[in-house]
């Protein structure tokens, strides 16, 4: 396993940008549109690109992360792991009796799939996982 990123919800993306990509010095990558779960999403490169700051904004209302922000507001939203096989850590962690908010994995466009870890069993932190196209 490796970091793959750190996301962080943001609500107005352009404004984040001005910050990490403008102020910091961070290189960003890509900026898209995930509109199955209603998000802009900047990636922003670290460590020569081996891992990376992703910013998020809610593009709609009914959205998981709308929910989130509501209660926690915007910040440190989620850490990603990059993984081999993604189903046999998902099996791994419901073994050990870890909440899985995505107990199958999720496949995007690009053909990475991911899944997500409940907070209640990772200690207060919402934790991803990630399997890109071998």
């Amino acid at each position: 396993m490796k970091l793959d990123h750190l996301a962080i919800a943001v609500a107005d993306l352009d404004a984040a940008l001005a910050f990490y990509r403008d102020a910091l010095g961070l290189p960003l990558t890509r900026v898209e549109a995930v509109e199955r779960e209603g998000v802009r999403v900047a990636f922003l490169s670290l460590d020569d690109g081996a891992s990376h700051l992703e910013l998020v904004q809610p593009t709609r209302d009914d959205t998981g992360i709308v929910k989130w922000m509501s209660k926690h507001g915007p910040g440190m939203h989620h850490v990603c792991l990059a993984v081999a096989d993604i189903e046999a850590v998902l099996a791994r962690l419901a073994a050990h009796g870890c909440e899985l908010i995505n107990p199958q994995p999720v496949e995007r466009a690009d053909g990475t799939r991911y899944a997500f870890i409940h907070p209640r069993s990772a200690f207060g932190v919402l934790v991803e996982l990630y399997e890109k196209p071998k």
